[in-house]
């Protein structure tokens, strides 16, 4: 490909989407909260979706392809060896998390969360009647092995069951957790009787001087289950469709799911996901190279305008952490750039107790909505 993903003009963005992210906030405020992308589209995706229509190939989706593509995918770019045939197709990543919750923990039971973590999680958590319990990332955006065991021995103290929602890679900051972590975490997981989630979405987006390691690779992950969809890599939000993998030992707990939970996937979403993973991978390559000059001019920006704000390069995602609590804004600084700078970010608090006085900003957009974002951010704390 030679066509910039990240190039599109504001004013043509405006013009062209009407989905949630441009239609919520006025006109003048520049946009870089909710996981979208401002990105031309895979073509193998337009191919698949518009030929689909022309056939009327709109009908409810068919269990097999998706999780064929998804582990071909995995083997080639992962080593991970998964079995299509025990998949299960979902509407979506946060349904899949929902209705295994359901299955796995008791009404008002604990669900252990590492902030800040991914701001639906909280609302998930709520939606099934469970409680959060945080067990916070290291100041350096890590797991901390010890807190996480610590919580685990809680939540199961009485005998009850307790799951855990794992980001890998984890989202609001980027981070990559290394096989040791995980393998670390699976022994713990174990030892406690926590059945861990792991939310891979974001997987695809593992950035060159990082290694992706699917949670059901390292050893004592056999009880683990994934949750996963091509959705996030490829912006594909509006398209439906996700896949709840078990490991070894949670085949019982992923067939203990009601068979209507099996039925939500949309069928252009399962075409266009599967197109994604099977036909998508030159265009993500190039999405990826030009995320990775985002992420550094974004820490440019940040270092040169807004000294004041801490930021760890992301090592996956389009998504990066503002640790905005040196700059006296108060615990939601996204509301102080937006109002005074226009500037759209999502709100630090919504990411659990370790978000307080933080915001997440996307940079999966072209470099120069981003340097005015900056620029904008920068001048309103003037």
């Amino acid at each position: 490909m030679s066509r910039q993903i990240l190039a599109q003009p504001v004013d043509e963005l405006r013009r062209d989407h009407t989905s949630i992210k441009w239609r919520l906030y006025p006109e003048d405020v520049l946009p870089l909260w909710v996981a979208e992308m401002d990105a031309a589209p895979c073509e193998a995706v337009v191919t698949a979706v518009a030929e689909a229509m022309r056939r009327a190939d709109t009908g409810y989706a068919a269990p097999g392809r998706y999780a064929a593509q998804l582990a071909s995918y995995a083997q080639a770019e992962w080593g991970w060896a998964l079995d299509p045939q025990t998949a299960v197709q979902v509407t979506d990543v946060l349904t899949g998390i929902a209705r295994l919750l359901e299955v796995l923990t008791e009404p008002g039971g604990p669900v252990i969360i590492s902030s800040p973590v991914y701001n639906a999680f909280f609302t998930v958590i709520d939606s099934v009647g469970r409680r959060p319990v945080d067990a916070p990332l290291t100041d350096e955006g890590r797991l901390d092995l010890d807190v996480l065991a610590d919580a685990f021995r809680r939540a199961t103290a009485d005998g009850g069951r307790a799951a855990y929602l794992l980001c890998n890679p984890h989202n609001p900051t980027g981070t990559v957790h290394t096989a040791d972590e995980l393998s670390r975490l699976a022994v713990i997981a174990r030892e406690h009787g926590v059945q861990v989630i792991s939310d891979e979405i974001h997987a695809p987006l593992v950035f060159g001087t990082s290694t992706f390691t699917p949670y059901l690779t390292v050893p004592g992950s056999e009880g683990g289950v994934t949750v996963t969809a091509a959705s996030k890599a490829w912006n594909l939000a509006g398209l439906k469709a996700g896949l709840i993998v078990p490991g070894a030992e949670a085949l019982a707990t992923v067939k203990a799911l009601h068979p209507f939970v099996s039925m939500g996937a949309s069928h252009l979403g399962v075409i266009a996901q599967s197109a994604a993973w099977e036909g998508g991978r030159d265009w993500l390559r190039q999405l990826r190279s030009e995320l990775d000059d985002n992420r550094h001019l974004l820490a440019e920006l940040v270092a040169e305008q807004l000294p004041g704000v801490r930021l760890r390069l992301p090592e996956a995602t389009y998504l990066a952490w503002l640790d905005c609590r040196d700059l006296g804004l108060g615990n939601d600084p996204a509301a102080v750039f937006r109002s005074r700078g226009r500037v759209a970010l999502s709100e630090g608090p919504h990411f659990g107790p370790r978000g307080v006085g933080g915001a997440r900003l996307n940079f999966a957009t072209s470099p120069e909505i981003l340097r005015e974002a900056i620029r904008r951010m920068a001048n309103c704390l003037e």
